[in-house]
């Protein structure tokens, strides 16, 4: 995990009305944009922001609603979002199976 000054570092965030709070310790093994169908509709721009980390690492409270289909590559990909609210919160892939994108980070 990445420390500064002997620190590790926390990424902390929530939905939109708090329903749903997570906590990642630690560098992400990437952030990235996504620039397929299905997130250019989830986000209705010309792409999505993630920051993937360990699944070890990520700690989620809350419910969260889930809807699933098969990627354009054949994997099967989760988008999770808190129900109230809407907000979206995390993705996986099938082909990944250690490994989450969290879609926002607060701190």
């Amino acid at each position: 995990s990445f420390s500064v000054g002997g620190m590790t570092i926390k990424y902390k965030g929530c939905c939109q009305c708090g329903g749903v709070t997570y906590e990642a310790v630690g560098d992400p093994v990437i952030v990235e944009q996504c620039p397929c169908e299905q997130c250019r509709g989830l986000s209705g721009t010309g792409h999505t922001m993630g920051a993937m980390f360990a699944l070890s690492s990520v700690t989620m409270c809350g419910q969260l609603g889930k809807y699933c289909y098969t990627s354009d590559f054949g994997s099967k990909v989760t988008k999770s979002f808190y129900r109230d609210c809407g907000s979206p919160i995390c993705g996986a892939n099938s082909l990944i199976l250690d490994q989450m994108t969290i879609t926002w980070l607060q701190e």
